[in-house]
């Protein structure tokens, strides 16, 4: 990874600073590629029906799947991330977590605050859903002047929790389209494989299908919504009376269970989750 990156990720994940840690170019490779790969064993590669990576992590679950390198697609997910960095810093732009009541209307929400912003001048701003969680979240992102008028209006729209999420940009927007080609050139020179198991895509909730299906829906990926709701929903299709998979989240963080437990209690309740650290603790003693 060192001689990809040209610096030490390793030391940068465990030794800080903090700040450069939560750089987008810098956060993208460690969190979800480096620490997700790091954590799967051999007994789970053996028995897996199927895989997903949530954003930046559908990268190492094409990696688990034998699509991608993981040179390359470290490489490629270096490329990415300093791309989305330097799209992020063209815009004052975020991500906003949103929790809402059933009569939530979140497109409705975001065309007034886009309304908002043409009021102060903006043009053409954005702001939409760009991550469906589970059935009352989502995560809106577009400029920072539309994202603040949604808080200071959450009643009106039914949110019942507001809260700024801890990234650069808004990603998974079209905010990001400076990002598109640069990722698309350096997918054009990785030799991409068919999956050895199946790996749903982020931009659409199904499988992925050849090899050119993955080197558009990858670059496709930066600017459409993550549909994580809608990905769950096909991963554990079963018919009644159907056992339910082993379900293991591996890196850090237990997020992505949390997400699994509000969109199936069946499923979740063959959840594990897998940390790279804890497994290296383990052992040390």
């Amino acid at each position: 990874a060192e001689k990809v990156l040209g610096y030490d990720l390793l030391s940068l994940c465990l030794k800080g600073p903090q700040d450069e840690l939560d750089r987008t170019r810098h956060c993208q490779p460690a969190v979800r590629l480096m620490f997700g790969l790091g954590s799967v064993s051999v007994q789970v590669v053996e028995s897996c029906v199927a895989a997903a990576g949530y954003s930046v992590g559908e990268f190492a679950a094409l990696v688990f799947a034998g699509a991608l390198g993981f040179a390359e697609a470290l490489y490629a997910v270096k490329v990415r991330a300093e791309a989305m960095q330097k799209a992020s810093e063209a815009v004052p732009s975020g991500m906003l977590s949103v929790i809402g009541r059933r009569e939530a209307n979140y497109k409705f929400a975001c065309l007034e605050a886009r309304k908002h912003c043409e009021s102060l001048g903006i043009e053409n701003p954005v702001c939409e859903i760009s991550n469906y969680l589970f059935p009352d979240s989502r995560v809106i992102a577009g400029h920072l002047q539309a994202l603040e008028f949604l808080q200071e209006n959450a009643r009106k729209y039914y949110f019942t929790r507001t809260k700024m999420l801890p990234v650069s940009g808004a990603f998974h927007t079209r905010l990001m389209e400076p990002a598109v080609e640069p990722l698309a050139e350096v997918l054009k020179s990785i030799e991409i494989q068919k999956p050895l198991v199946c790996v749903y895509s982020n931009v659409d909730g199904k499988k992925y299908m050849h090899s050119k299906h993955i080197q558009k829906l990858l670059v496709k990926q930066v600017v459409s919504p993550v549909m994580w709701e809608q990905t769950m929903h096909s991963v554990y299709e079963r018919k009644q009376g159907t056992e339910f998979p082993y379900t293991y989240e591996v890196g850090p963080g237990k997020q992505l269970g949390a997400v699994l437990k509000k969109c199936n209690l069946k499923a979740w309740k063959q959840y594990n989750h897998v940390d790279a650290l804890e497994d290296e603790e383990a052992a040390e003693t």
